[in-house]
């Protein structure tokens, strides 16, 4: 966020109006850390504030209460400029126990403030979070702005009339602490108020219980002696293009994008797939859309539904099919015979942390060899990735498209991050998408499944049911000239070229390369890939105002490359790439283009965070000219 973001971390929230805030909720999984962060940030969206968030789950259902492997949290980063990440170091931590304190305060800058539950911090959640002593009282928060409340007594007063009982009553700590919140920043609680009443509707002393625990948690704010430094913090309203918009996570942007797709190209839509997380939310999102050409499909194991999206494209629909990393492993030779029968598929692959089980609730991106490369025999195809939650639109049409024109499998890449994390988005005017028509081969005369266009070399879609275009396909080779089966060694050499060089072909359909901010050579360019885009887009910003000669490249189309990749590429003297995995693009950079780009890996399972990306930055530039190291210090003290 440019210099907004350098002045925040030097307010830290010292001042009634700051220009951006970073707040992490935390909690047990049980503490509806999720549902907490979810309303602050639709009051937000609903205030004007841009904004970008966070979720954090655990990976186990339901783990042992006050377990550090049981904490979920929710970040949401939120100011008046634009906002392109969850943001880094938290200005304010809400944590409702121990293990959640112990779990993120390091995060919290110096002069943060931290928000704590004092009826959590039993001997007993102590222990479990492995707190030697009581940091409440130790000294050890004294770097911090300490509010400490017995939320727990304060909600079971608010929710006493309804009769909940004391379990049910704790329950609505969730609700007690957003209402601070909201009044902390002065959000507005009606939505809340209507989506609560809504949400329990058939409950509605439930309902009134959370409404009065929300309203009670904002009179503490207006009515309890606060420590000094604690107040109203007013963020101005960001300043952004006129329209509508609404909060979209990646999983509803792809989703919504998936049926514009099949919309414009004007075909049915079956989208089958078997349970798994961070991808499951597709399923649900699409089989609420039965208004529009949308089937869903819920197998009984990823090949089930691999295989059941190639028969729905070999009926005439476009099958569509999801998982994450495991799944995809699975799908592997569906995605094969795919390839090979020349049938139009979309696979969405939600990337998690692996390998096998690996990190199931955490972010990654180290699928992309497997996205590339992971079928038996040379199976080309292309693989597109999306770069924002809202861009998950954008990448799903196109993914139709090129799979619907060129016949042929499509991969297309999102992660967890993407995946879960919400921001605004303005909804397009649906009269500017551009259609795509798919027209389905009807002529009877001459027909064989071999016939393709000369231009683009994808082979004719015909539906089997049509009269006179009764026709098989398979996984065995098939004769260029006539479709049928053929083990002829020079056909095999024709036919697996001709599928190399329709998927080569997509570079010639497909945008040039731009560089996303900077010049278009110079120095240093950092190139990205899929969810990386936010934090490098920041990154390279505050470099450029330290008058570094920075440029950000992110790229949507890997396979194949944008013509022009190679030469935009070499027009700079050092290329570093950032991504969460061990340095699977900057191979594919090297080996394509004989260019020494460096790797910044991270495999933590949590995005990339703006300072690690500006530090690799200062180190690299450093390394290229040693004395602009104490021109770019000289600048910063400047900005400051």
């Amino acid at each position: 966020m440019e210099l907004a973001e350098e002045k925040l971390n030097e307010h830290h929230l010292d001042e009634n109006k700051v220009v951006a805030v970073v707040v992490r909720f935390a909690g047990d999984s049980g503490d509806g850390m999720q549902l907490t962060g979810a309303n602050f940030t639709q009051a937000t969206a609903l205030y004007g504030n841009d904004l970008s968030t966070f979720p954090d789950f655990p990976a186990e259902i339901r783990a042992p209460i006050g377990a550090t492997f049981g904490v979920s949290a929710f970040q949401i980063y939120f100011g008046a400029e634009e906002v392109t990440t969850a943001g880094d170091a938290l200005d304010v931590l809400v944590a409702m126990n121990p293990a959640a304190l112990i779990t993120n305060v390091a995060n919290l800058v110096d002069g943060g403030l931290v928000i704590v539950d004092t009826g959590a911090f039993t001997a007993k959640n102590l222990t479990k979070a492995k707190y030697a002593t009581n940091p409440l009282e130790d000294g050890s928060l004294d770097r911090f702005r300490l509010l400490e409340i017995d939320i727990s007594s304060q909600v079971l007063k608010a929710v006493e009339p309804y009769n909940l009982g004391h379990k049910a009553g704790l329950r609505c700590k969730n609700m007690w602490t957003l209402g601070l919140v909201m009044w902390l920043f002065d959000r507005d609680r009606n939505p809340t108020i209507q989506n609560l009443r809504s949400k329990f509707a058939k409950a509605p002393d439930l309902a009134e219980a959370n409404v009065a625990a929300l309203n009670a948690g904002h009179a503490y704010g207006e009515t309890a002696e606060l420590p000094s430094g604690i107040h109203v913090y007013k963020i101005p309203k960001a300043k952004v293009a006129p329209g509508t918009y609404r909060n979209v996570t990646g999983t509803t942007a792809l989703a919504w994008g998936l049926i514009a797709g099949a919309e414009l190209a004007g075909v049915e839509l079956l989208f089958a797939s078997y349970p798994i997380t961070p991808a499951s939310n597709l399923l649900h999102e699409l089989s609420n859309r039965k208004e529009f050409r949308v089937n869903t499909f819920q197998a009984e194991d990823e090949i089930a539904a691999v295989c059941a999206a190639i028969g729905a494209s070999f009926a005439g629909a476009l099958g569509i099919t999801s998982s994450a990393g495991p799944g995809i492993a699975l799908k592997a030779e569906g995605i094969a015979l795919a390839a090979a029968t020349e049938l139009p598929l979309v696979i969405v692959n939600t990337q998690r942390g692996g390998p096998s089980t690996g990190l199931p609730t955490k972010t990654e991106q180290s699928d992309l060899n497997m996205a590339m490369f992971g079928r038996h025999g040379d199976t080309p195809m292309p693989v597109i990735a999306s770069s924002t939650s809202t861009d998950c639109f954008e990448v799903a049409i196109e993914a139709v498209r090129l799979a619907t024109k060129y016949m042929t499998p499509v991969m297309l890449l999102s992660d967890g991050y993407l995946a879960n994390a919400a921001e605004p988005w303005k909804i397009p005017d649906v009269a500017n998408l551009i259609p795509f028509p798919v027209k389905h081969y009807d002529e009877v005369v001459g027909f064989k499944p071999s016939l393709r266009d000369v231009k683009t070399l994808a082979r004719v879609w015909a539906k089997p049911g049509t009269p006179g275009l009764e026709h098989r396909i398979g996984g065995i080779e098939r004769s260029y000239d006539s479709g049928d089966i053929s083990y002829d060694p020079e056909n095999h050499q024709r036919m697996t070229n001709l599928r190399k060089d329709k998927i080569k072909g997509i570079a010639a359909d497909i945008p040039l390369q731009e560089v996303c901010l900077g010049n278009q050579s110079g120095k240093l360019a950092v190139v990205g890939w899929g969810s990386t885009f936010g934090a490098i887009h920041q990154a390279v910003k505050r470099a450029r105002h330290e008058g570094l000669d920075v440029s950000h490249i992110q790229v949507r189309y890997l396979a194949p490359f944008p013509r022009n990749l190679g030469e935009l590429l070499r027009g700079f003297d050092a290329v570093l790439v950032p991504e969460m995995n061990t340095g699977q693009f900057v191979r594919l950079i090297r080996a394509d283009f004989l260019i020494d780009a460096e790797s910044l890996s991270k495999v933590a399972g949590q995005p990339f965070k703006i300072g690690e990306i500006l530090a690799a930055i200062h180190a690299k530039y450093a390394s290229l000219n040693p004395q602009t190291k104490v021109a770019s210090n000289a600048k910063r003290e400047q900005v400051k």
